[in-house]
């Protein structure tokens, strides 16, 4: 099962606050993921922002929804209990409450028409505004960041691949001296692209001590990697006695190399064009910040009297 959309949420939200006690939002959420069964993957997955579950979120989007209904309300701050207007429709038996249902009632109305007054000014869409939009703002932002994300990688790849070879062994050393490995990038520099001894491209130290090194395979490569390169990789490793190796390229990995690094006991990291892409995104490497947008909630403990 798939994590529950916010307005999936609204119901079972209400159903669980229908026994009139306070209930602890943290609480609530273990509850709720247990109803929906959910595994650990699916409860600990988090925004792209790190900052919060997915889960949480959209559980905390459907309270949220219910309390400008006037459906659920906020003894004390990190709990929720049910109104006499949320156990009158809970009464009714409702199949489900999604955004047109709790538009019967006035304060919800009047919650949109604030939303859609701000909006119209930010030019922001709101959630709630329409009725088949299950998407809370942080996934709306999610996806985007994500489309975002996956063009910016194949425009990496599709430049790496028009490179020079020279130039592919620069990219490489800049990133691992920014993920912190070589010392100085100087220091990287001198290692990288001198060895090409037994398929090995270059080595670098581990740490900025250099208590370690690692050996590197750096190629461009049209076709896809299979396991007798890895396996020759791994005989240039055993006949320096060494014990760690990243093998790097800009396509991909056949299953059989990518099994075979799994079952031999010298430590080879595979590092494929997507990956590779992805590390340079996250560590600054051939991109720029054209933007930033900060995602802010209420602090709770500042209002706390």
């Amino acid at each position: 099962m798939s994590i529950p959309d916010y307005q999936t949420l609204m119901l079972p939200v209400l159903q669980l606050a229908a026994d009139g006690q306070e209930h602890k939002f943290s609480q609530a959420v273990e509850a709720l993921a247990d109803q929906f069964s959910l595994t650990a993957e699916e409860r600990n997955e988090l925004l792209p922002s790190g900052s919060q579950a997915v889960f949480n979120n959209r559980v905390g989007w459907a309270r949220s929804y219910l309390k400008q209904a006037g459906l659920l309300t906020s003894p004390k701050r990190g709990y929720f209990k049910i109104t006499d207007t949320g156990q009158t429709l809970l009464n009714s038996n409702p199949s489900h409450i999604d955004a047109s249902i709790l538009e019967q009632f006035p304060s919800f109305i009047e919650f949109k028409n604030r939303k859609k007054d701000k909006s119209d000014k930010d030019d922001i869409s709101d959630p709630a505004s329409e009725h088949d939009d299950v998407q809370t703002p942080e996934d709306s932002l999610a996806a985007s960041y994500s489309k975002l994300r996956r063009a910016l990688k194949s425009d990496i790849l599709t430049t790496i691949k028009e490179a020079s070879p020279s130039f592919f062994e620069r990219l490489v050393i800049d990133l691992l001296v920014k993920m912190g490995y070589g010392g100085n990038r100087n220091d990287a520099g001198k290692a990288l692209g001198k060895s090409g001894d037994g398929g090995i491209d270059g080595i670098i130290n581990e740490d900025r001590l250099g208590l370690d090194i690692i050996y590197i395979q750096a190629k461009r490569w049209e076709g896809v990697v299979g396991r007798p390169e890895i396996q020759k990789f791994a005989g240039a490793l055993q006949g320096q006695r060494a014990k760690k190796g990243v093998f790097i390229t800009t396509s991909d990995f056949t299953k059989d190399a990518r099994d075979y690094v799994s079952k031999i006991d010298v430590k080879i990291i595979l590092i494929d064009g997507e990956l590779l892409a992805s590390l340079m995104v996250d560590h600054n490497v051939g991109v720029s910040t054209v933007g930033q947008y900060e995602v802010k909630k209420l602090d709770s403990d500042y209002f706390d009297e």
